[in-house]
């Protein structure tokens, strides 16, 4: 995750101790040293949406597997003794399973930050202030573009109109709230309506997220962007946050599944100084810490490096705790996402950003190669870019 607000104020702005403290990078098996790692846990297959890049693909019907609500206490039991910060609870649908809130309560009394990741559409009134009242520090809300668009990516009519809803209900109740948006070629175009709906409706955050193909995204792999689009997409997001910052606007804008990012912006940027405080932020952060700072659980207790790293199975926590899994692996794949440098090939690993950007995201390499060691295609700098000025700036870690 980029936080592109973060890197191009010249403030020091107080968030994202997660992601920029100046151990992160060091940290082997966590955010940071004495933490567990960021936990996106699908918490039911259940949905109501049909979104066409659904890595999770969803089902409007239970599957018989789920976690009971005991199993999932002893798996929060679990990740309370590892320190974990923030347990994202997404879906299918998180709303549609049986005693989420209860679920939320429980995770709450353990001490661990719980943030929502859903469609919207069932944030009446009184869920938004149950929310808020329950402690929730952050709801994200997907949206795909503007109505059409949108109701068309997520398969079903109205969606569009529930998700603003759904804004406007968390914000009357002072809930934290932002949109999800998954950039592909059908609506890239619409980055500008949308960050003009943020600016309308005064939405605080936006994350925007590279098309990853994994679950039903494999299924429009030919929708990820090219990389002028996604370099077109980067030049709007930078204009809109100077902007911003000029006009004494606070907004969060983040980019997610695409660590060349920070480096493109890096690159973009003209200002000494600026260049100097955007590469310390981005090697404080590590670039793709999938396996270290992020993991995911899903809703059989299936333990994966990362949400969209389905076909790579690290084991269940139905056999073994969670701990055990993430820190006594010592040998197999999530060893070696954790030292991916020494197996990364193509353009990754004669990049000399590879200290900045981490691999990139393996996911996607996977996903179009079938080779989880490949360069990640995604990756939108010019041969030329991944060799300039990098034995000026930058910054190695041990």
């Amino acid at each position: 995750m980029i936080d592109l607000s973060k890197l191009l104020s010249k403030d020091d702005i107080q968030r994202g101790s997660i992601r920029y403290s100046k151990d992160c990078s060091k940290a082997k098996a966590g955010v940071r040293k004495g933490m567990g790692p960021v936990v996106v846990w699908n918490i039911t297959n259940v949905c109501n949406f049909k979104c066409k890049h659904c890595y999770s693909s969803a089902t409007a019907t239970k599957d018989q597997e789920e976690l009971t609500f005991e199993q999932i206490k002893k798996v929060v039991d679990d990740l309370a003794t590892i320190n974990v910060p923030v347990i994202l609870l997404s879906g299918g649908e998180p709303l549609m399973r049986e005693n989420i809130f209860e679920i939320i309560e429980y995770i709450k009394s353990k001490g661990i930050n719980v943030s929502l990741s859903t469609n919207g559409s069932l944030i009446t009134k009184d869920v938004a202030r149950k929310l808020k009242n329950l402690g929730i520090g952050y709801v994200g809300i997907s949206l795909d573009g503007t109505s059409k668009t949108n109701d068309i990516f997520r398969g079903v009519s109205g969606s569009y109109d529930s998700i603003i809803k759904a804004i406007k209900n968390c914000k009357e109740v002072d809930q934290k709230v932002g949109l999800r948006f998954t950039i592909q070629k059908k609506n890239y175009k619409e980055v500008t309506d949308i960050l003009k709906l943020v600016d309308e409706i005064d939405i605080p955050r936006i994350c925007f997220y590279h098309l990853v193909p994994s679950g039903r995204g494999q299924n429009i792999i030919n929708d990820m962007l090219t990389h002028d689009q996604t370099r077109e997409v980067l030049d709007n997001l930078y204009d809109y946050v100077k902007k911003n910052i000029v006009n004494g606007i606070d907004k969060e804008i983040l980019t997610v599944a695409n660590f060349a990012d920070g480096i493109y912006i890096y690159l973009k940027e003209k200002d000494e100084y600026q260049k100097s405080r955007i590469l310390d932020l981005l090697s404080r952060n590590g670039g793709n810490r999938s396996g270290i700072a992020i993991s995911n659980i899903d809703y059989k207790g299936n333990v994966y490096i990362d949400q969209f790293s389905k076909n790579h199975l690290l084991g269940n926590i139905k056999q073994d705790s969670f701990s055990s899994i993430w820190n006594e692996n010592k040998e197999g794949l999530l060893n070696e996402i954790r030292n991916k440098k020494d197996k990364v090939k193509g353009r990754c690993k004669e990049c000399k950003w590879l200290n900045i950007c981490n691999g990139n995201l393996r996911a996607r390499a996977y996903g179009y190669y079938n080779d989880i060691w490949a360069e990640d295609p995604s990756c939108y700098l010019t041969d030329d870019e991944i060799r300039s000025e990098v034995d000026d700036y930058i910054v190695e870690y041990d």
